[in-house]
């Protein structure tokens, strides 16, 4: 009996496995008919583009744009950072660096554009939030983040004189540049010099890394120089950007020009056509003369240290034949360490031997407490970018990139070397 009771519960097992296959394979057929057979009912249809069509009516005709586009990278540091909008107005405009520090902008009277108040960092990741509305008051709102140029893939040029600088009649306009240019007139083409004398101004490459502009003649006394320049995002080289835009003024003062003649050891200094003093002096030895040309004064010192070791005049240990820490009223006329100085130890050589290293000496005291010395009257009377002549001594004329002595080389040889 408990056999057959086995049985019948199995077989009655397997009925109830066989029904549910096959009802549930009926289930699972349905459903899949169900979901290819049956299309999307007209009302689901009609929701749709009835939802469509109230976002449209909530967007906001405001267009956003953003200056320079998301992931940009060598971004330009002064101009290229900013917001405008067209169908609206802007509400809110925030920058910041990627710690989070706010960088100052203002927007327009308008509230049509925004930008940035100064200029940006270099290698620096910054991030534009933008929000505006339109003329029913919906927002739009945009974002942007960028990287700005970095040190190596841009350039910058250093330039003399300063800006609001009063400088003598001989005075250039000298700029070098911190990376070689190889497309010369592009970088040139970005910088102006003009003057209010109306005198045409040409620029000369002496090398790859400076550039100095000057008139054909001397600036005219009281005239004033305007350089701009416009380099930012100029390719200077190949992916090297410039990343200046400033303006530099600076005024022209009376004419003062100063000959030394090495032969007679005086110099006569002429201010405005008229001769103010004649003063002795002490050329270089006939071991170590004196450049010949028109020089200018490009620094000037009241006191300062001249080693003969830092220009290639040493004893035999090597040390500099002379260490004078205490030069007096030095002004600079070379790179290669000309300078027209005051002379405490020169004894009776101002106008009657010449016998310095190559520099034109004038009487002082050590201390240069004296004004009344002439060396303290010419220092007190000269100023920076005057120019000094030297003739008649047995040396060559001085190189014109030695220093900024480019009256040395003729109006044609310097237009030759234009790039614009």
């Amino acid at each position: 009996m408990m056999e057959k009771r086995v049985m019948r519960d199995s077989k009655r097992r397997k009925g109830l496995v066989a029904a549910s296959a096959v009802l549930g394979g009926v289930l699972v057929l349905a459903a899949c008919s169900q979901g290819a057979d049956k299309a999307p009912s007209e009302s689901s249809a009609s929701a749709q583009a009835k939802a469509d069509e109230v976002a449209a009516k909530e967007t906001s005709q405001a267009q956003i744009t953003i200056a320079p586009k998301n992931g940009a990278t060598n971004v330009g540091i002064n101009n290229d950072a900013k917001v405008t909008v067209t169908k609206g107005t802007l509400t809110s405009v925030t920058m910041t660096t990627a710690d989070g520090t706010a960088v100052k902008g203002t927007l327009a009277a308008d509230a049509k554009s925004w930008k940035p108040d100064a200029q940006l960092e270099r290698s620096t990741s910054y991030k534009i939030t933008a929000t505006a509305k339109d003329a029913k008051g919906r927002e739009a709102h945009e974002n942007s983040s960028f990287t700005t140029v970095s040190p190596s893939n841009s350039f910058i040029g250093n330039f003399t004189p300063e800006d609001g600088s009063t400088v003598g009649v001989g005075m250039p306009v000298s700029i070098n540049f911190d990376k070689a240019i190889t497309d010369k007139k592009a970088v040139q083409d970005g910088i102006t010099v003009t003057s209010s004398s109306g005198q045409q101004v040409v620029g000369h490459w002496f090398n790859q890394q400076r550039l100095d502009f000057r008139p054909e003649q001397y600036w005219t006394g009281g005239s004033t120089v305007t350089l701009k320049l416009n380099l930012d995002g100029i390719e200077g080289a190949n992916g090297v950007f410039g990343v200046q835009q400033k303006t530099v003024t600076f005024q022209i003062g009376r004419s003062q020009v100063s000959t030394v003649d090495v032969k007679s050891k005086t110099m006569t200094v002429v201010r405005d056509g008229q001769t103010l003093k004649t003063i002795p002096i002490s050329a270089g030895s006939p071991e170590n003369t004196t450049y010949n040309g028109q020089m200018v004064i490009s620094e000037k010192f009241k006191e300062t240290r001249m080693n003969g070791a830092t220009v290639g005049f040493t004893d035999d240990d090597g040390k500099g034949e002379y260490d004078i820490k205490d030069v007096p009223h030095a002004m600079r006329l070379s790179t290669s360490g000309t300078f027209i100085h005051g002379s405490y130890w020169g004894g009776n050589a101002f106008g009657n031997v010449n016998t310095s290293h190559g520099c034109v000496g004038l009487k002082d005291v050590k201390g240069a407490g004296d004004p009344n010395q002439p060396a303290a009257w010419f220092y007190n009377n000269s100023l920076i970018g005057d120019v000094v002549v030297v003739k008649n001594s047995a040396d060559k004329t001085i190189a014109p990139d030695n220093g900024l002595n480019g009256w040395n080389m003729n109006w044609s040889d310097w237009q030759a070397g234009s790039a614009a």
